[in-house]
């Protein structure tokens, strides 16, 4: 039985304590928050002992696993402190994206994480679904011959005004892992941006790529679109056939080459609901990670790993950097992760 604890009980916080909690190999121990309603409410809910203090948790409760649920500033720059406690304590962390707003902090933690020889996620949930390991098996076995390109967008209205970088560090964390998930490292990236009227951050943004395998890609991404059916789609294509996955887990569709034929896959039966079938991909990930733990998998194997969300927002800072310099930015490939 593993023993969790969650550092951060906001909407998100509770998801994950949930889900942690449902599984039968796991039981949750302790629930932090430094808003003591906030993790008063999660203790009654879910059962476990509720703390104001990370470090005061994980000396009490001693983790297994601690899930770290904070936000702040662009949704990242609350997690470096908790997380380098719970490290520094030996516990496997599983946090959530972007693993930090700061790419030199998000280093520390990935190097924390290979000296303590812990292993350390990131909740990049997206690449957690029945259709997108559909497609990655696709990928694996040549069905698309040698890859070409790859294509991806994603968009969600967010009206929150922060940093003016808010939408590129917050929400691509997520398109830029899918598509490193089917294609491998991005090599070069060109950015553009724009804002919407009314908005004072750059809420809309275009990013072209070269992949270290030779492919091409491109990425648009916005905080100004109503949410909808569908709110993101990549498509990824080779000599011999490409895919459309829409929406990461409703519908994968394979377009075989100089064939008129198309295979269709669904993922949402009549009368499922949208919000459980994405809820699930925070089941499919947490799930994993607890799989993973128990069966003493290496760090470096972690699926979506810490080095996978390190090399996310290693793209969009130089993405930052084509920005403000206007010109293409150079990805060196390091060998500080796994």
């Amino acid at each position: 039985m593993l023993r969790v604890a969650i550092i951060g009980l906001g909407p998100i916080g509770n998801v994950h304590a949930r889900h942690y909690g449902e599984h039968p190999d796991c039981e949750l121990v302790g629930v932090c928050d430094i808003l003591p309603e906030r993790a008063d409410a999660a203790a009654a809910r879910f059962g476990a002992l509720p703390f104001y203090d990370a470090a005061e948790m994980l000396r009490t409760v001693k983790p297994d696993i601690c899930g770290v649920c904070t936000g702040g500033h662009e949704y990242g720059s609350d997690h470096y402190a908790p997380t380098m406690q719970a490290l520094e304590a030996g516990c496997h962390v599983l946090g959530e994206k972007p693993i930090s707003n700061d790419v030199a902090e998000a280093e520390k933690m990935v190097r924390m994480a290979r000296e303590r020889g812990v292993c350390y996620g990131i909740n990049l949930n997206h690449r957690f679904t029945r259709l997108t390991g559909i497609a990655r098996q696709w990928i694996n076995d040549g069905r698309l011959g040698h890859v070409l390109f790859a294509n991806m967008a994603m968009w969600i209205k967010n009206p929150r005004e922060s940093s003016p970088w808010f939408q590129l560090k917050a929400l691509h964390p997520h398109t830029i892992d899918v598509l490193r998930y089917f294609c491998g490292d991005i090599a070069a990236v060109q950015c553009f941006v724009a804002r919407a009227p009314g908005r004072q951050i750059w809420s809309t943004a275009h990013f072209n790529f070269k992949f270290a395998c030779g492919a091409v890609g491109g990425l648009t991404g916005s905080y100004d679109i109503e949410r909808g059916h569908p709110m993101e789609r990549c498509e990824v294509a080779g000599v011999a056939g490409r895919f459309v996955l829409d929406d990461m887990m409703y519908r994968l569709t394979w377009y075989p080459a100089n064939n008129c034929e198309k295979t269709v896959i669904n993922n949402t039966p009549f009368g499922v609901i949208p919000e459980k079938v994405f809820d699930d991909t925070f089941k499919n990930r947490i799930h994993r990670f607890i799989a993973q733990v128990s069966e003493g998998a290496s760090p470096e194997d972690i699926e979506a790993s810490g080095a996978d969300g390190l090399a996310a927002q290693r793209v969009i800072e130089a993405a930052i950097a084509s920005v403000e310099e206007n010109r293409v930015v150079e990805i060196p490939i390091p060998n500080d992760v796994f």
